[in-house]
C-alpha cells in the first residue's frame, strides 16, 4: 500500500462558519500577527469578541497567531511570547499563570502516516497552571503539561508531561524535578 494524497478527506472538520473563520483569519493577520500592534488589552478584546475565553492580566507579545479563538481558554495572568503559534484545530485550555515563551508552537493537528489517505487526526492540549513552555518548543496533540512542568527550550513534547518536572530533547524526556524558591 501506498500513501495517495488524492484520497485525503477532511471535509468532516468544521472548526466554524465560513464567514466566521474568514473575519478571524482577516483580524488575526492584521491585528494578532502585526509586529506593530504592541497593546495586548485590544487583542484580548478581539479575541473574546471571536468566542475565546481569557481571563484577567493575561499579556500578548507581538506576531501570536491563534487558528481559531472559539477553541481557546486562558486563565488568569498568562504570558504568550513573540511569535507563538497556537494552531488549535481542538481545544486548547492554558490554565493560571502559565508562561509560553517565543517561537512555541501549539500544535492540535497531525495525519496518520499508517493511513493511506493520510488522515487528520486532532487531540486537545493543556496547560496546568504554573506550566512554562519553553521558547522554540512544539508541544503535540493530546498532551496534557500538568501543573509546573517545564519543557525547555528547542524540546518537542509528545506525551504528557508530570508536575514539578522538567523536560528536554526531541522527544521531550525527564531531566529533574523543579523546585520553586520564595
Amino acid at each position: 500500500m501506498k500513501t495517495d494524497l488524492s484520497t485525503f478527506d477532511n471535509s468532516w472538520y468544521k472548526p466554524g462558519g465560513t464567514i466566521k473563520v474568514i473575519l478571524w483569519t482577516l483580524f488575526n493577520a492584521l491585528v494578532m500577527k502585526n509586529p506593530f500592534w504592541l497593546h495586548s488589552k485590544s487583542k484580548v478584546i478581539l479575541l473574546r469578541m471571536f468566542g475565546a475565553r481569557i481571563g484577567k492580566g493575561v499579556i500578548f507579545k507581538p506576531e501570536v497567531s491563534i487558528k481559531y479563538p472559539w477553541k481557546l481558554s486562558i486563565g488568569d495572568h498568562c504570558w504568550i511570547g513573540e511569535q507563538v503559534w497556537i494552531d488549535n484545530l481542538a481545544q486548547v485550555s492554558i490554565e493560571d499563570h502559565v508562561c509560553i515563551s517565543q517561537g512555541a508552537l501549539l500544535l492540535c493537528g497531525n495525519h496518520n502516516y499508517k493511513s493511506s489517505k493520510f488522515d487528520l487526526m486532532i487531540g486537545e492540549i493543556t496547560l496546568k497552571e504554573g506550566a512554562w513552555i519553553g521558547a522554540k518548543t512544539s508541544v503535540c496533540g493530546g498532551v496534557v503539561a500538568e501543573t509546573h512542568s517545564v519543557l525547555s527550550a528547542g524540546s518537542v513534547a509528545t506525551k504528557d508531561l508530570e508536575a514539578y518536572t522538567i523536560y528536554q530533547g526531541i522527544p521531550a524526556v525527564t531531566t529533574k524535578k523543579r523546585t520553586i524558591e520564595s
